[in-house]
């Protein structure tokens, strides 16, 4: 993951085609935030969905995405159009990152709504908006005649995709998030379920509740892949490794590296060589 802040363009495009060419590295991702939320904080910060589409028309191999996008900043339906077109410049590349957006508690959590004329509501109104939005996506994405959906928090008349992405039926949804309301959203309608690091012994926990939630509703928990954010230290590898080997162990086979900046020269290789085959 490099976070589209602080630093340039090119900066972020270097490390992605770098990432592009190493096998071992199988996915990229941005953030989707319209302000810095740690730095500078009057710094420069990339509208994500469109640095993905560039980023997606400058790579071949790498699967890619938000981690994750913030259903407080775009309707569900202008999304699902926003999403096809990076699945199609990509070549069916995309996972699709969605969230309910920051958390009421962040201290910067209101600034970047304020600022861009923005509604925040609170936690329960941003979690049913979020379980309608992925409802209305799926069915964008995948229903060949135009639609009507009437729901508490979105509204749309004779709705349609067109064109669809190039995955099917659909591109995977990731929902990214550790509250138990989010959590029930992830069983009714995620392929992967990202949790954003912390201790590992509440991802294992809040991994369990997922379970539980598939099972009320019937769904296999299994078909939710696990995924986990750890952050990358050039200067302790050693840390980092430790904590691969312990989400992998704990039922996290998806692993997202975050990398601070600025990035040094070759850091896709030195992530392969360091924290992915590390010489033993």
């Amino acid at each position: 993951m490099t976070a589209p802040t602080g630093v340039d363009y090119l900066d972020v495009l270097r490390v992605w085609r770098e990432a592009d060419a190493i096998p071992e590295i199988e996915h990229a991702w941005l953030f989707d935030h319209l302000m810095p939320i740690s730095g500078d904080l009057d710094g420069p910060a990339f509208e994500g969905w469109t640095l993905l589409s560039a980023l997606a028309a400058q790579t071949r191999r790498l699967r890619l995405g938000l981690m994750v996008t913030s259903n407080r900043f775009r309707p569900p339906a202008m999304l699902a159009k926003i999403a096809t077109t990076v699945d199609i410049v990509s070549g069916g590349r995309l996972d699709f990152g969605i969230g309910v957006g920051s958390r009421p508690d962040h201290p910067l959590a209101r600034r970047e709504y304020a600022a861009h004329g923005l509604p925040f509501h609170d936690t329960a109104h941003a979690v049913g908006s979020l379980a309608e939005a992925c409802t209305v996506i799926r069915r964008l994405w995948t229903e060949e005649e135009p639609f009507d959906f009437h729901g508490t928090h979105h509204d749309l008349t004779g709705a349609f995709g067109n064109p669809k992405p190039v995955q099917r039926p659909h591109p995977p949804i990731l929902i990214g998030g550790r509250a138990a309301s989010t959590l029930r959203v992830v069983a009714e309608h995620a392929d992967l379920w990202n949790i954003p690091g912390g201790d590992i012994d509440d991802a294992v926990s809040r991994s369990a509740l997922l379970d539980r939630y598939c099972a009320e509703i019937g769904r296999d928990p299994a078909s939710i892949t696990r995924s986990i954010v750890l952050p990358v230290s050039y200067d302790r590898p050693g840390v980092t490794r430790d904590a691969i080997r312990e989400a992998i162990d704990a039922g996290f086979p998806h692993v997202v590296l975050t990398l601070p900046t600025p990035y040094p020269a070759d850091v896709a290789r030195w992530v392969t060589d360091e924290l992915i085959n590390p010489a033993s």
